[in-house]
């Protein structure tokens, strides 16, 4: 079973600082439209880039609808790394109403 966060927590939590996202989806989907402040690591290098998972605060990992999100909580459990799965993803989000950050790819962060 993997640490889950509803995206009405995750908001709250946004709303008074600002924690530690990570978006695993493909660029095209990140810049689309991700929770602002998330940062993109697409899910294919995870593996290569699984150190910045780790940290002192929990790190929240985002995608459309949770599931490729919940497969790399998973993932890193496995590889002894803590992190929480945003259950429902970035869809959730905007069906709350939430907002939503646009990139342009010269913005995007790597």
């Amino acid at each position: 079973m993997i640490e889950q966060i509803s995206v009405s927590d995750l908001k709250a939590l946004t709303d008074s600082g600002q924690p530690r996202m990570i978006d695993v989806r493909e660029q095209w989907e990140f810049d689309g439209g991700h929770v602002p402040g998330a940062v993109w690591i697409p899910m294919s290098l995870v593996p290569l880039r699984k150190d910045e998972f780790a940290g002192d605060s929990p790190v929240y990992v985002l995608c459309r609808t949770g599931n490729r999100s919940g497969q790399v909580v998973m993932w890193l459990a496995q590889q002894g790394i803590s992190s929480i799965n945003v259950h429902g993803g970035t869809e959730a989000w905007q069906r709350q109403g939430y907002p939503i950050e646009t990139t342009q790819p010269a913005e995007r962060i790597r």
